[in-house]
């Protein structure tokens, strides 16, 4: 999995954001990254409020385990998920 990495008290995930998508939807792999869908449009934070809300939901974890730590203007972000591990990542993105 190019796109997560071990961290300290969690992982490190490399993905491309799609904002004012259809549905929110993580994964399939794009190149050396996770595609993440968002309904939202990329204005004011409202595309970096549902990256974290979307993050927080498919690995169930609270909002405030996953922050945008690179990239908050930018479609490729860094997001860090506290209190999960790579075996849960490849769960959560590998499932249909």
């Amino acid at each position: 999995m190019s796109f997560a990495r071990a961290i300290a008290g969690g992982v490190a995930l490399e993905v491309l954001v799609q904002p004012r998508a259809s549905r929110v939807r993580l994964g399939p792999i794009h190149g050396d990254r996770v595609k993440l869908a968002v309904t939202a449009p990329p204005v004011d934070g409202a595309a970096n409020a549902a990256v974290i809300e979307a993050v927080a939901e498919a690995f169930a974890v609270a909002r405030g385990a996953v922050a945008i730590t690179a990239g908050h203007s930018s479609r490729r972000k860094t997001v860090t998920v506290r209190g999960i591990d790579l075996a849960r990542v490849a769960a959560v993105v590998e499932a249909p």
